[in-house]
């Protein structure tokens, strides 16, 4: 089976309302936090795009590169791949963020020790992705890419949080932690006749 899994909290804890506040207080800066559990910067804090850019272009990086790791998400993929799944890891992250957004994805995923057969950076679609590389699976913290997936035939598995606690029936598997991931996914397996 093909799983393609995304890396901002799905695979990691991105904390951006710390992180954001921190930077606002040090440049006393006219934002605040409007919504701690949003999963997008440009939603965590009252701010435009350009000003979350240049968050990140000031040493805001670090709330992605030094982002731990869920709990449970290694040992899951590490499993995944016994198994004999394929696995790729499939992220948004949009180069007028990262710079060189592999470069960066790889290298946080090789310190994390996290297993993988492929790396897609950039990837804004990832319901077309998904269909057009016939991934099995999308496992991903976002409503709207998982939707999309469900949408082109792909199974998707929401890593749910308070961010999407609104959006829940959107999608038809969810879990909270890793441990509940493995579940929907080995549940669509038994489904797709995969195991």
């Amino acid at each position: 089976m093909k799983i393609a899994v995304d890396i901002d909290d799905t695979l990691n804890i991105v904390q951006r309302a710390k992180f954001a506040e921190a930077y606002i207080k040090r440049n006393r800066l006219p934002f605040e936090i409007t919504d701690p559990y949003a999963d997008k910067f440009v939603k965590v804090v009252n701010w435009r795009v350009e000003d979350a850019v240049a968050f990140i272009k000031d040493g805001g990086m670090v709330v992605f590169t030094d982002a731990p790791v869920r709990k449970g998400a290694r040992e899951a993929l590490e499993r995944w791949r016994e198994q004999g799944h394929e696995i790729t890891i499939l992220t948004a992250r949009p180069k007028d963020w990262f710079i060189n957004p592999e470069a960066i994805s790889r290298d946080w995923l090789q310190k994390r020790k996290i297993p993988y057969d492929k790396l897609v950076a950039q990837c804004a679609q990832k319901g077309e992705y998904c269909r057009e590389h016939y991934i099995d699976v999308l496992v991903d913290n976002d409503v709207d890419h998982c939707v999309a997936a469900q949408n082109a035939g792909v199974s998707a598995v929401l890593a749910a949080g308070r961010h999407c606690k609104d959006r829940l029936n959107e999608v038809a598997y969810s879990a909270s932690d890793w441990e509940g991931i493995e579940r929907c996914v080995a549940e669509i397996a038994r489904r797709k006749g995969l195991v």
